[in-house]
Protein backbone atom coordinates (compact mmCIF):
# COMPACT_ATOMS: atom_id res chain seq x y z
CA UNK A 1 0.00 0.00 0.00
CA UNK A 2 1.40 3.41 -1.02
CA UNK A 3 2.25 5.78 1.81
CA UNK A 4 -0.10 8.75 1.28
CA UNK A 5 2.75 11.16 2.01
CA UNK A 6 4.45 10.00 -1.19
CA UNK A 7 1.37 9.22 -3.29
CA UNK A 8 1.17 11.23 -6.52
CA UNK A 9 -2.08 9.71 -7.76
CA UNK A 10 -4.22 12.27 -9.55
CA UNK A 11 -1.25 14.59 -10.14
CA UNK A 12 0.24 15.58 -13.49
CA UNK A 13 3.97 16.16 -13.86
CA UNK A 14 5.75 17.94 -16.69
CA UNK A 15 9.38 16.79 -16.80
CA UNK A 16 11.50 18.67 -19.32
CA UNK A 17 14.10 16.66 -21.19
CA UNK A 18 12.37 13.43 -20.15
CA UNK A 19 12.75 11.38 -23.31
CA UNK A 20 16.12 10.11 -22.05
CA UNK A 21 18.76 10.40 -19.33
CA UNK A 22 18.12 11.77 -15.86
CA UNK A 23 14.80 13.27 -16.92
CA UNK A 24 13.47 9.93 -18.06
CA UNK A 25 14.57 8.22 -14.84
CA UNK A 26 12.82 10.83 -12.69
CA UNK A 27 9.73 10.72 -14.90
CA UNK A 28 9.55 6.94 -14.47
CA UNK A 29 9.85 7.34 -10.70
CA UNK A 30 7.08 9.91 -10.58
CA UNK A 31 4.92 7.65 -12.76
CA UNK A 32 5.41 4.68 -10.43
CA UNK A 33 4.29 6.97 -7.58
CA UNK A 34 1.05 7.55 -9.49
CA UNK A 35 1.58 10.73 -11.50
CA UNK A 36 0.54 11.25 -15.09
CA UNK A 37 3.65 12.32 -17.01
CA UNK A 38 3.99 14.88 -19.77
CA UNK A 39 7.04 13.72 -21.69
CA UNK A 40 9.10 16.58 -23.11
CA UNK A 41 11.88 16.82 -25.66
CA UNK A 42 12.65 18.59 -28.91
CA UNK A 43 12.37 15.47 -31.09
CA UNK A 44 8.67 14.57 -31.52
CA UNK A 45 9.51 11.03 -32.67
CA UNK A 46 11.67 10.32 -29.62
CA UNK A 47 9.01 11.84 -27.36
CA UNK A 48 6.29 9.68 -28.97
CA UNK A 49 8.43 6.56 -28.58
CA UNK A 50 9.02 7.33 -24.90
CA UNK A 51 5.31 7.92 -24.34
CA UNK A 52 4.55 4.54 -25.93
CA UNK A 53 7.09 2.84 -23.67
CA UNK A 54 5.60 4.46 -20.57
CA UNK A 55 2.09 3.44 -21.59
CA UNK A 56 3.24 -0.10 -22.31
CA UNK A 57 4.56 -0.22 -18.75
CA UNK A 58 1.12 0.76 -17.46
CA UNK A 59 1.87 4.42 -16.79
CA UNK A 60 -0.24 7.41 -17.80
CA UNK A 61 1.85 9.51 -20.19
CA UNK A 62 1.29 12.08 -22.92
CA UNK A 63 3.60 13.89 -25.35
CA UNK A 64 4.68 17.49 -24.79
CA UNK A 65 7.30 18.14 -27.46
CA UNK A 66 8.63 21.69 -27.43
CA UNK A 67 11.94 23.55 -27.29
CA UNK A 68 12.57 24.78 -23.74
CA UNK A 69 14.58 27.75 -25.07
CA UNK A 70 11.75 29.03 -27.28
CA UNK A 71 9.38 31.26 -25.32
CA UNK A 72 6.66 31.13 -27.98
CA UNK A 73 6.70 27.32 -27.95
CA UNK A 74 6.53 27.28 -24.14
CA UNK A 75 3.54 29.61 -24.05
CA UNK A 76 1.83 27.62 -26.79
CA UNK A 77 2.42 24.37 -24.91
CA UNK A 78 0.80 25.69 -21.74
CA UNK A 79 -2.11 27.15 -23.74
CA UNK A 80 -2.55 23.67 -25.24
CA UNK A 81 -2.52 22.13 -21.75
CA UNK A 82 -5.19 24.64 -20.66
CA UNK A 83 -7.37 23.88 -23.67
CA UNK A 84 -7.12 20.14 -22.95
CA UNK A 85 -7.93 20.60 -19.27
CA UNK A 86 -4.43 19.50 -18.20
CA UNK A 87 -3.23 21.10 -14.98
CA UNK A 88 0.50 20.81 -14.33
CA UNK A 89 0.76 20.07 -10.61
CA UNK A 90 4.47 19.17 -10.68
CA UNK A 91 7.15 20.76 -12.84
CA UNK A 92 10.63 19.28 -13.09
CA UNK A 93 13.00 21.66 -14.90
CA UNK A 94 15.53 19.07 -16.01
CA UNK A 95 16.49 19.92 -19.60
CA UNK A 96 20.13 20.85 -19.94
CA UNK A 97 23.26 20.76 -22.07
CA UNK A 98 27.01 20.88 -21.45
CA UNK A 99 29.75 22.64 -23.40
CA UNK A 100 33.41 22.36 -22.46
CA UNK A 101 35.93 25.01 -23.46
CA UNK A 102 38.31 27.38 -21.64
CA UNK A 103 36.70 30.78 -21.05
CA UNK A 104 39.31 32.65 -23.09
CA UNK A 105 38.32 30.52 -26.09
CA UNK A 106 34.57 30.54 -25.43
CA UNK A 107 32.33 32.19 -28.01
CA UNK A 108 29.52 34.34 -26.66
CA UNK A 109 26.99 32.35 -28.68
CA UNK A 110 28.06 29.12 -26.96
CA UNK A 111 27.91 30.81 -23.56
CA UNK A 112 24.39 32.06 -24.30
CA UNK A 113 23.19 28.69 -25.60
CA UNK A 114 24.12 26.96 -22.33
CA UNK A 115 22.62 29.74 -20.18
CA UNK A 116 19.41 29.73 -22.23
CA UNK A 117 18.99 25.95 -22.06
CA UNK A 118 20.02 25.37 -18.44
CA UNK A 119 18.79 28.51 -16.66
CA UNK A 120 16.54 30.80 -18.67
CA UNK A 121 14.34 27.88 -19.69
CA UNK A 122 13.69 27.06 -16.02
CA UNK A 123 12.60 30.66 -15.45
CA UNK A 124 10.28 30.76 -18.47
CA UNK A 125 8.66 27.37 -17.92
CA UNK A 126 8.51 27.96 -14.18
CA UNK A 127 6.75 31.28 -14.76
CA UNK A 128 4.11 29.73 -17.00
CA UNK A 129 3.52 26.85 -14.60
CA UNK A 130 3.40 29.12 -11.54
CA UNK A 131 0.83 31.46 -13.08
CA UNK A 132 -1.55 28.52 -13.13
CA UNK A 133 -0.40 26.95 -9.83
CA UNK A 134 -0.99 30.24 -8.01
CA UNK A 135 -4.56 30.34 -9.28
CA UNK A 136 -5.10 26.79 -7.97
CA UNK A 137 -3.31 27.40 -4.66
CA UNK A 138 -0.80 24.54 -4.91
CA UNK A 139 2.11 23.24 -6.96
CA UNK A 140 5.58 21.74 -6.90
CA UNK A 141 8.56 23.05 -8.85
CA UNK A 142 11.75 20.96 -8.90
CA UNK A 143 14.76 22.54 -10.58
CA UNK A 144 17.77 20.42 -11.46
CA UNK A 145 21.03 21.95 -10.31
CA UNK A 146 24.43 20.32 -10.06
CA UNK A 147 27.53 20.09 -7.93
CA UNK A 148 28.46 23.21 -9.88
CA UNK A 149 25.64 25.01 -8.11
CA UNK A 150 28.24 25.22 -5.33
CA UNK A 151 31.64 24.39 -6.82
CA UNK A 152 33.41 25.46 -10.00
CA UNK A 153 35.46 23.36 -12.36
CA UNK A 154 37.67 24.56 -15.21
CA UNK A 155 36.35 24.57 -18.81
CA UNK A 156 32.62 24.50 -17.92
CA UNK A 157 32.05 28.17 -17.02
CA UNK A 158 28.62 28.66 -18.64
CA UNK A 159 27.32 25.42 -17.11
CA UNK A 160 28.69 26.45 -13.70
CA UNK A 161 27.09 29.89 -13.92
CA UNK A 162 23.77 28.43 -15.08
CA UNK A 163 23.64 25.84 -12.29
CA UNK A 164 24.66 28.41 -9.69
CA UNK A 165 21.80 30.49 -11.04
CA UNK A 166 19.44 27.53 -10.65
CA UNK A 167 20.13 27.52 -6.91
CA UNK A 168 19.26 31.20 -6.60
CA UNK A 169 16.33 30.97 -9.02
CA UNK A 170 14.91 28.26 -6.76
CA UNK A 171 15.20 30.57 -3.75
CA UNK A 172 13.62 33.44 -5.70
CA UNK A 173 10.71 31.19 -6.66
CA UNK A 174 10.23 30.18 -3.03
CA UNK A 175 10.35 33.81 -1.91
CA UNK A 176 7.62 34.84 -4.34
CA UNK A 177 5.41 31.76 -4.54
CA UNK A 178 5.47 30.02 -1.15
CA UNK A 179 2.55 32.07 0.15
CA UNK A 180 0.47 30.75 -2.75
CA UNK A 181 1.02 27.14 -1.67
CA UNK A 182 3.85 26.38 -4.10
CA UNK A 183 7.03 24.62 -3.04
CA UNK A 184 10.10 25.29 -5.21
CA UNK A 185 13.18 23.19 -4.51
CA UNK A 186 16.15 21.81 -6.41
CA UNK A 187 18.16 18.63 -6.76
CA UNK A 188 21.92 18.79 -7.24
CA UNK A 189 23.12 15.56 -8.85
CA UNK A 190 26.73 14.52 -8.54
CA UNK A 191 28.58 12.74 -11.32
CA UNK A 192 25.98 10.46 -12.87
CA UNK A 193 26.15 7.75 -15.52
CA UNK A 194 24.47 9.48 -18.46
CA UNK A 195 24.97 9.91 -22.20
CA UNK A 196 26.16 13.47 -21.57
CA UNK A 197 28.93 12.17 -19.29
CA UNK A 198 29.92 9.14 -21.38
CA UNK A 199 33.14 10.69 -22.65
CA UNK A 200 34.18 11.41 -19.06
CA UNK A 201 33.24 7.91 -17.92
CA UNK A 202 35.37 6.46 -20.72
CA UNK A 203 38.34 8.66 -19.78
CA UNK A 204 40.43 6.56 -17.34
CA UNK A 205 42.00 9.53 -15.54
CA UNK A 206 38.69 11.37 -15.11
CA UNK A 207 36.92 8.19 -14.04
CA UNK A 208 39.63 7.62 -11.43
CA UNK A 209 39.28 11.22 -10.25
CA UNK A 210 35.51 10.89 -9.78
CA UNK A 211 35.85 7.61 -7.89
CA UNK A 212 38.66 8.96 -5.74
CA UNK A 213 36.93 12.29 -5.02
CA UNK A 214 33.53 10.76 -4.18
CA UNK A 215 33.20 9.14 -0.73
CA UNK A 216 30.91 6.49 -2.27
CA UNK A 217 33.79 5.64 -4.65
CA UNK A 218 31.53 5.37 -7.68
CA UNK A 219 29.42 7.27 -10.19
CA UNK A 220 25.74 7.78 -9.42
CA UNK A 221 22.95 6.01 -11.28
CA UNK A 222 20.06 7.98 -12.79
CA UNK A 223 17.45 6.05 -10.78
CA UNK A 224 19.15 7.21 -7.57
CA UNK A 225 17.52 10.61 -8.14
CA UNK A 226 14.03 9.13 -7.99
CA UNK A 227 13.60 9.11 -4.21
CA UNK A 228 14.48 12.78 -3.90
CA UNK A 229 12.31 13.71 -6.87
CA UNK A 230 9.29 11.87 -5.47
CA UNK A 231 9.85 13.42 -2.04
CA UNK A 232 9.98 16.96 -3.47
CA UNK A 233 6.93 16.29 -5.67
CA UNK A 234 4.85 14.84 -2.85
CA UNK A 235 2.94 16.07 0.23
CA UNK A 236 5.91 14.87 2.30
CA UNK A 237 7.76 18.07 1.34
CA UNK A 238 4.95 20.58 1.87
CA UNK A 239 7.01 22.67 4.32
CA UNK A 240 10.30 22.34 2.41
CA UNK A 241 10.95 25.39 0.26
CA UNK A 242 13.88 27.07 -1.46
CA UNK A 243 16.27 24.20 -0.77
CA UNK A 244 18.76 22.30 -2.92
CA UNK A 245 19.39 18.66 -2.03
CA UNK A 246 22.65 17.18 -3.28
CA UNK A 247 22.52 13.59 -4.47
CA UNK A 248 26.24 13.17 -5.02
CA UNK A 249 27.60 10.24 -3.03
CA UNK A 250 28.99 12.74 -0.51
CA UNK A 251 31.28 14.64 -2.89
CA UNK A 252 30.10 18.12 -1.86
CA UNK A 253 30.61 17.29 1.83
CA UNK A 254 34.35 16.54 1.82
CA UNK A 255 37.66 18.13 0.90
Amino acid sequence: MTNPLFDLSGKTALVTGSSRGLGRAMAEGLAVAGARILINGTDPLRVAETVSQFQAAGHAAEPAAFDVTDEAQIVRAFDTFDAAGIAVDILVNNAGIQFRKPMVELATADWQRVIDTNLTSAFMIGREAARRMIARGHGKVINIGSLTSELARATVAPYTVAKGGIKMLTRAMAAEWAEAGIQANAIGPGYMITDMNQALIDNPSFDAWVRGRTPARRWGKPDELIGTAVFLASPASNYVNGQIIYVDGGMSSVL
